[in-house]
């Protein structure tokens, strides 16, 4: 890049606009996740699942807040090339010093991108690569506080650390939450504790991390060359109190709880560097990408996508294809065998009996971005103007992209360019995997399967299309959702029982003897399309019969409207205290629901 000289009091002004609107998206986004520790010690549910929503549109409005601003007072897309370098190489000098250089460097990529078109989307004028370091950043206090139980004795440091987050409710019995978690580190460690050498501590991250109903503890235990990763989850009791659910170790069960099937944390962090790097210590094989994302980050994540995407396509030589498995009614989807993601592209015309549209379709991934997706549903990162190698396509996908979304797809000589498209974590499709299951693996799987539906209901989603195709089923063995095209609220679906025909003609008839609104859902539908197989029917029927009867619908839409919210543990039941030891905590159902103001 030729450096532009010489003063130019416009590039200036542009860095500082920039710089400030940045300023002001991370003030608010910080503020909104610190007001997370007040929602969880008042116990105000509904209100913590609104601020998740909320916080989430705070980097788009202030975008375009910042884009509104530099099209007034400097006609922005008409400012020439060597102005925007300058601007850039200035906005780098403001972030010497800066505790989100990171952050801000994706703000102006977003700002710009929206102002200018996409052959200005290099290095020259936008942060492709990052230009300002994360290392060593300090942070006021530390990201991270330490402990050492050699001085004090383990339970004592338990006890502190507990204790030093500071929450304004007490916890209900913090001696037997100790003990507890004394007992449960033994049981996982072979009946042993590490032992107390000069340099054995605890690292606890500075701030709590909230989501749903829980607030959880991070950190790890360092003794000599070994580092054990923990996080502890604390709950309220049914008085208020405050209790230690349980301690993961195991660092699957920790991926499980930073995935990209969750809704974000809360969680109060002046340099997210810091916490996302202590994050990946715990889990060195998590993409910083994915950490970023679950930290709320969301954007940054998709920056970080981008750059390992572009990275893994210079070092590798496989191309895109139609992902396997049966095609769908909205979306084309295709795969990187090599690059563990999926891309959906909306199709230009959607085969009956699909009755959406584009803007359908993206209102209902906007919805499943804003809702807790309580495991169930994976996270997609939303994409304009990918820009991909055309030497990268095989002949059959760029045959079926031009044939079903030529509306969203631009080519030139070296690249295609999709205009919009969603990515998601590669999962095998159920009817897939069920498919070649033996019987052990099926009735796994269908348990999961029907236990995605129940957990998606509790939390106020309906699928609509539950057709086995829509699920995946992730390394772990989970089940999680991924086809969002019609997906309603559990609360504007009315779940009905068949009428009884009034005659043998009716009942033969191809057509129904009842009238059927658009949001009318007949429960005793559901296993003529879902369980033809005669094995995977009587797995279901097995766990799940109540999903084939309306009342299970009825009685949990009921509930939401009441203003009931549940529990949802992502940890196995087996690793609550309640379920590891006689006389545990006594509030501790498999799904508690708890009432809110």
């Amino acid at each position: 890049m030729d450096i532009p000289s010489g003063e130019n009091p416009v590039a200036q002004s542009i860095a500082q606009t920039l710089v400030d609107g940045f300023n002001k998206h991370y003030r608010l986004f910080r503020e909104s996740s610190a007001g997370a520790k007040m929602r969880f010690e008042k116990g105000d549910w509904l209100t913590a699942q609104r601020a998740v929503r909320e916080r989430i549109a705070f980097y788009d409005e202030r975008v375009d807040e910042t884009v509104v601003l530099l099209q007034d007072q400097y006609r922005a897309n008409e400012i020439d090339a060597n102005t925007w370098q300058l601007a850039k190489l200035l906005y780098i000098g403001l972030l010497i010093n800066h505790k989100q250089p990171e952050l801000a460097e994706t703000f102006f990529n977003s700002v710009f991108c929206k102002i200018m078109h996409r052959t200005y989307f290099h290095n020259d004028f936008i942060f492709v690569r990052p230009a300002v370091s994360t290392d060593f950043i300090e942070a006021d206090p530390p990201a991270y506080r330490s402990y050492y139980p050699n001085k004090a004795g383990l339970r004592q440091v338990i006890r502190d650390i507990c204790r030093d987050f500071a929450w304004q409710c007490p916890f209900a019995d913090l001696d037997r939450d100790v003990e507890h978690i004394i007992q449960a580190v033994m049981l996982q460690m072979g009946g042993r504790l590490p032992t107390a050498e000069a340099n054995f501590q605890l690292q606890v991250l500075h701030s709590a991390f909230y989501r749903n109903k829980g607030a959880y503890i991070v950190g790890k235990a360092i003794n000599g060359d070994y580092e054990y990763p923990f996080v502890v989850p604390v709950l309220h009791d049914d008085r208020g109190q405050l209790f230690v659910d349980a301690i993961l170790m195991d660092p699957a069960q920790i991926r499980t709880l930073f995935s990209l099937s969750r809704a974000y944390f809360m969680t109060d962090m002046e340099v997210p560097s810091a916490y996302v790097k202590f994050l990946s210590g715990l889990m060195p094989h998590k993409p910083q990408a994915e950490l970023y994302t679950m930290l709320g980050l969301a954007k940054q994540g998709k920056t970080m996508f981008y750059r390992d995407l572009m990275h893994h396509l210079r070092h590798s030589q496989d191309e895109f294809i139609v992902a396997p498995g049966i095609r769908g009614l909205v979306m084309a989807v295709f795969t990187l065998p090599s690059f563990p993601y999926v891309f959906k592209v909306i199709k230009d015309v959607f085969a009956p009996p699909k009755e959406v549209d584009h803007a359908t379709v993206k209102a209902k991934y906007l919805l499943v971005k804003q809702h807790d997706r309580v495991g169930r549903m994976a996270d997609t990162l939303e994409f304009s103007n990918v820009a991909l190698p055309k030497a990268r396509f095989s002949q059959a996908l760029v045959d079926e992209l031009r044939r079903d979304c030529p509306s969203l797809l631009e080519e030139d000589e070296n690249e295609i360019v999709i205009r919009h498209a969603y990515i998601e974590r590669r999962m095998k499709p159920l009817n897939l995997y069920l498919d070649s299951a033996d019987e052990e693996r099926r009735d796994a799987a269908v348990k999961e399967y029907g236990d995605a539906i129940k957990e998606l209901a509790y939390a106020n989603i309906f699928p609509g299309d539950m057709l086995f195709k829509n699920f995946g089923v992730t390394r772990f063995g989970r089940v999680v959702f991924y086809d969002y095209d019609e997906i309603e609220y559990m609360t504007d679906c009315n779940f009905r029982r068949i009428p009884s025909a009034p005659n043998p003609e009716a009942e033969m008839s191809g057509e129904p003897w009842y009238s059927v609104a658009r949001n009318d859902v007949f429960p005793e539908e559901f296993g003529t399309f879902l369980l033809g197989n005669p094995e995977t029917r009587r797995a279901f029927l097995k766990h799940h019969a109540d999903l084939l009867e309306p009342e299970f619908w009825q009685l949990t839409k009921q509930k939401i409207l009441d203003g009931f919210v549940p529990d949802f543990f992502p940890y196995p039941e087996e690793m609550r205290f309640c379920r590891m030891f006689a006389g545990g905590s006594e509030q501790a159902s498999p799904r508690r629901e708890a009432e809110t103001a």
